[in-house]
C-alpha cells in the first residue's frame, strides 16, 4: 500500500470515528444533523455510517443511528487493537531508522 492509500484510509478512519462520536453523544441522530454536527457532507457521512453498521458499531432507527448496545467494549477493543499497530508502527520505524 503506497503512502498515498495509507494516508487517504487514515483519513477515512478519522471521519469514521469522528461520526461515531456523534452517535453516542447525540444518538439518535440523523444524516443532516451528524453532518452538521461534523461539518462533513452528507454522502460521507452517510458512507462512514454503513461501514459503522458494518462494524457492528452503530444500529440504524427510525429516530437516527444510535450506538450499538456494546459500544463500550467495542472500543475497548478497538484501543486495544490501536495499541498494538502503534508497537508495530514503532517497530518499523526502529528498524528503518536503524539503516
Amino acid at each position: 500500500m503506497g503512502l498515498d492509500r495509507l494516508a487517504e484510509q487514515v483519513e477515512k478512519e478519522r471521519r469514521d470515528l469522528q461520526i461515531l462520536e456523534a452517535v453516542i453523544e447525540h444518538g439518535p441522530i440523523g444524516i443532516a444533523r451528524l453532518a452538521e454536527e461534523a461539518e462533513i457532507p452528507e454522502h460521507k457521512v452517510r458512507y462512514s455510517l454503513r461501514m459503522l453498521e458494518n462494524d457492528e458499531l452503530v444500529q440504524p432507527t427510525p429516530e437516527g443511528a444510535i450506538p450499538a448496545d456494546d459500544i463500550e467494549a467495542r472500543i475497548a477493543a478497538m484501543n486495544q487493537g490501536i495499541e498494538r499497530l502503534r508497537d508495530r508502527t514503532e517497530t518499523l520505524k526502529t528498524i528503518f531508522d536503524a539503516e
